[in-house]
């Protein structure tokens, strides 16, 4: 059921109705140097499990006993000590909100959040929220957990999408901008699911069959792990495909949007989660060659006008999110992975990203 967030100090409604929906892949990406679109979509909010925001703590001071308990498991620069559970909000979607201008320092071109939140209740002026809109940044509101609370409203009950139904969506997200450029999204999507991929891999070479899988994943998987001719098969599998290759020992499946549950095959393969979005896109886009023909175009010939997306170069996928995903997984800790973390981190815009 939708409902609204509302100040905990005097109770003012903050949001319009909002239905819950998974934590988006690049919902801390830092992304280029241009003005990012809106992160969420309207009337929807994600919740962000981990701590978020300031204070925050260097490694050294912070140490390894204390970091796995809070769910990191490799060095990172700094780690949050702020509450988990942020609500992430598009801010369109605030209501009764104001700008704290001593708290609105930033980056280049606008917010970014440095000092904790930016937002104040305009009934009681208790902070309740950080505006997010600087260059490199999607843009975005975090509702401060501690500050706000739900409240149910009246409405239809929210809508859960089946699997059958994301299958018959086969549209997915394209990967390249109309710029030319790789997709932000993908570059976060893909960085997510390759650190769950490079773990599953236990240190041995992955293999994936020709196609779009191989063209955003084999280039990172060739640079990262090591060749050799016993490797692993990873292949896509999910709703609306036939069932993998009972060889595979991978299988890369679909995130639920809403739920943000994968998709759990038969079987004993190893799973790898992958935003749906991108999921569905490499499941069931097939790019044809186009053909020159007079007169009607025949079935299953594309039109040139407009031209197909093809990107300036080869896919990279998202370093940052790659890292932070990867320092969160308990594997890391084996030396074999701990090596190419340090490696990524030591280098983070070499080959492959």
């Amino acid at each position: 059921m939708a409902g609204v967030f509302a100040c905990v100090g005097c109770g003012a409604v903050l949001t319009a109705p909002l239905s819950r929906v998974a934590l988006p892949d690049h919902a801390h990406q830092s992304y280029g140097y241009g003005l990012f679109p809106v992160l969420m979509d309207p009337g929807t909010y994600a919740v962000d499990p981990e701590p978020s925001g300031p204070p925050w703590r260097l490694w050294d001071e912070v140490g390894e006993g204390e970091a796995e308990t809070r769910g990191v498991f490799a060095p990172v620069s700094a780690l949050s000590l702020g509450a988990p559970g942020a609500i992430l909000v598009s801010p369109g979607d605030t209501r009764g909100t104001v700008l704290m201008l001593e708290q609105c320092d930033g980056g280049c071109c606008g917010l970014d959040g440095r000092d904790g939140p930016n937002l104040a209740c305009e009934g009681c002026g208790r902070a309740v929220a950080t505006r997010i809109d600087d260059c490199s940044r999607w843009q975005a509101v975090w509702l401060d957990p501690k500050a706000v609370h739900r409240l149910p409203t009246d409405g239809p009950e929210t809508q859960w999408i089946g699997w059958e139904a994301l299958a018959n969506d086969r549209e997915g997200t394209p990967p390249v901008e109309p710029s030319g450029v790789w997709s932000p999204r993908w570059a976060a999507a893909v960085g997510t699911a390759l650190a769950h991929l490079v773990a599953a891999s236990a240190g041995t070479a992955v293999s994936v069959p020709d196609g779009p899988v191989a063209d955003i994943f084999r280039r990172s998987l060739d640079a990262l792990l090591p060749s050799g001719p016993t490797a692993k098969t990873a292949v896509l599998a999910g709703p609306g495909l036939q069932a993998p290759d009972p060889a595979a020992a991978i299988v890369l499946v679909p995130r639920h949007p809403q739920t943000g549950r994968a998709w759990q095959p038969s079987g004993t393969a190893d799973t790898v989660p992958l935003a749906a979005e991108v999921w569905a896109y490499l499941a069931f886009h097939s790019e044809q060659l186009l053909v020159p023909a007079s007169g009607r175009l025949p079935d299953g010939v594309l039109r040139d006008d407009p031209l197909p997306l093809h990107p300036w170069g080869p896919f990279r996928p998202d370093s940052g999110v790659f890292r932070s995903t990867l320092a969160r997984l308990p594997v890391v800790r084996q030396p074999w992975l701990h090596r190419i973390y340090d490696d990524v981190s030591a280098q983070p815009y070499a080959r492959p990203f």
